[in-house]
């Protein structure tokens, strides 16, 4: 009886602890944000930003994502399929290709604007895998705060992880993970950090940019459940990418989460699901 009390107890402090020191990490990168943007505010932008152009196509993707979001809400909802998963695997590389081609055509450098070589492999490896642990515990907070809300409908699951687990066959799930692992990350962190947070703060501020392109990767996923999380998680891929100034963190950060997420997925006698 008193060891499961004194395990109880233990486990809260250093639940405690981990929150404090995600909570200082992510302040912390706030802070230089904050310091570096003060000292560079009357300094000439060293290369061309996103100008209206940019700004009328992430409207319109935003425009896009949020009917989508609409009618999914109406809608009545069917189980997904692989056809539905390769259907937005591809859609989601024919995405990127035609923002890269429209960006292109717009005379913009890209591995300038988006950091791309701006540090090394094994930096960016480094500095994602670090500051995911630190997100984590925010993450978890938020996560507990909305299933407080919920209640029992916190127990919902995204349709993505019903069909993983429930995958038949070894080629569905390579396929899941390819969609997860690497199509999903690098394609929703240069549609969402790249080009509408790029816009966000170009045209309404870093903190702006920080909340709106949060709520939006958060409501996008259409997993009411889960949009706390989610939001929490976006918050801290944008701080990620702006404190680096590479998109790469971030992309870094979402592929190992989701990584993480479908490992302890398909061991489900190990881990608590």
């Amino acid at each position: 009886m008193f060891f499961a009390s004194f395990s109880t107890a233990l486990g809260a402090v250093i639940n405690a602890l981990f929150l404090i020191v995600g909570v200082y990490i992510y302040v912390s990168l706030i802070r230089q944000i904050a310091a570096r943007r003060s000292t560079i505010a009357l300094e000439p932008l060293p290369v061309r930003n996103f100008g209206l152009a940019e700004a009328v196509l992430a409207i319109a993707l935003s425009a896009w994502f949020l009917l989508t979001v609409v009618l999914s809400l109406y809608g009545q909802p069917r189980p997904l399929g692989m056809r539905d998963v390769i259907a937005e695997l591809l859609f989601r590389i024919g995405l990127v290709l035609f923002m890269v081609a429209f960006l292109k055509f717009r005379r913009l450098d890209l591995n300038a604007l988006g950091g791309f070589s701006k540090i090394g492999f094994w930096r960016t490896l480094f500095t994602g895998l670090i500051l995911l642990i630190a997100a984590y515990p925010l993450i978890g907070l938020a996560d507990a705060l909305m299933q407080r809300l919920l209640g029992g409908a916190s127990a919902s699951k995204q349709q993505i992880v019903d069909l993983f687990t429930g995958s038949a066959t070894i080629e569905q799930r390579v396929l899941i993970i390819l969609l997860a692992v690497v199509i999903a990350p690098a394609a929703e962190e240069f549609i969402f950090r790249f080009l509408i947070y790029g816009v966000l703060k170009r045209y309404g501020g870093a903190f702006l940019g920080v909340v709106l392109n949060s709520l939006l990767f958060a409501a996008v996923h259409t997993h009411l459940p889960s949009f706390a999380a989610l939001f929490a998680l976006g918050c801290c891929f944008t701080i990620a990418y702006e404190w680096s100034g590479s998109i790469l963190v971030s992309m870094t950060m979402h592929a190992l989460f989701n990584s993480v997420t479908l490992t302890l997925l398909a061991f489900p006698d190990i881990f608590p699901q």
